[in-house]
């Protein structure tokens, strides 16, 4: 049996799905579905696809619907325009009529007329069948090697304005954790975290729990913001506490399960948090052998950025990882 390299394994895997999605663009394409074409989880391959083609799911099933509308507007003037609507997934002739508009800045019948000009079809006839490999790029991620200290995988990665970072694979121990929890939009939002902690640390601080051994602060989210609705996602803003520890009011207490993880540790500016969770999903894991498990990622944080003499954040990323 050949052995894929694991960037030729997400290649293939992504490509399997836009083949499904162009031969079945008239259809209701289910999140569920593609994720199972590429085999990888739901809760993780949105982002593993926006990453390696560098636009959502969602786009890029609207844009090859109305790039093969198009083309079959210029080429097929028997179809009527709802015809065709149809024919590419669309609900209705007045969905349709909008989304086009938009696309082109024009009717669809005003482009079945030829008013975009030449040269525009047949870029839009190219562009349908638009593969991964042509997309993708791998960006410093070097070769593997086994930590002789802890016998971790670890591989060593280049980042934009950051010194060598390490991306090790290992076991993370379970943790028993007190918790506030917010739903609602939280992205680049940093007084919400800066909120959310300080009501933590509040409860934390008078009952002795910022003084127990091995004590860690972590944020643990549950969704993919690129598929979940903005005022759906859900965060919570932990501290570890022992098992036996009791909480109360709006605190509430969990358990993280032992499991393994890629572990990459960044010194970071606050805006710059997407960037190292995107060159975690695009560049480390198509090259690792790896892929992410249907499980919450999290973040572990390792110092007051108050203190950090640029004021940066000294941050563990946690992505649940199984092999690929």
């Amino acid at each position: 049996m050949k052995n894929h390299h694991p960037n030729e394994e997400y290649i293939s895997r992504i490509n399997r799905v836009i083949d499904y999605i162009q031969k079945n663009l008239s259809e209701h394409l289910e999140l569920d579905t593609l994720a199972d074409v590429a085999n990888f989880s739901r809760y993780h391959f949105h982002r593993i696809f926006r990453t390696l083609m560098t636009e959502t799911l969602n786009q890029y099933i609207q844009r090859l619907r109305i790039e093969k509308a198009a083309f079959q507007l210029y080429h097929n003037k028997k179809k009527t325009i709802t015809e065709i609507a149809l024919d590419c997934g669309f609900s209705g002739s007045s969905s349709f009529a909008r989304v086009f508009k938009k696309a082109y800045k024009m009717s669809a019948s005003e482009w079945r007329s030829g008013k975009f000009g030449k040269s525009k079809i047949g870029q839009t006839k190219s562009n349908n069948r638009k593969q991964v490999s042509n997309n993708y790029k791998a960006l410093g991620v070097s070769e593997m090697y086994i930590d002789p200290v802890s016998n971790n995988l670890t591989w060593r990665i280049e980042m934009n304005n950051q010194d060598q970072i390490n991306a090790k694979v290992k076991l993370m121990p379970a943790m028993t954790v007190a918790y506030v929890r917010h739903v609602g939009n939280y992205k680049g939002n940093q007084e919400l975290f800066s909120k959310l902690m300080g009501k933590l640390m509040k409860w934390a601080g008078p009952r002795g729990v910022l003084q127990e051994k091995n004590m860690q602060i972590l944020s643990v989210y549950y969704d993919d913001p690129e598929i979940t609705d903005d005022d759906k996602l859900k965060l919570d803003v932990c501290v570890t506490i022992p098992k036996n520890f009791e909480v109360d009011g709006e605190i509430g207490k969990m358990t993280i399960l032992e499991g393994k993880y890629v572990v990459a540790r960044f010194e970071l500016n606050p805006e710059e948090y997407g960037d190292a969770w995107d060159m975690l999903y695009k560049d480390w894991l198509p090259e690792s052998g790896f892929q992410p498990d249907d499980k919450p990622c999290y973040e572990l944080y390792l110092n007051d950025p108050k203190q950090h003499p640029e004021g940066k954040h000294i941050v563990d990323i946690c992505i649940p990882v199984i092999p690929l």
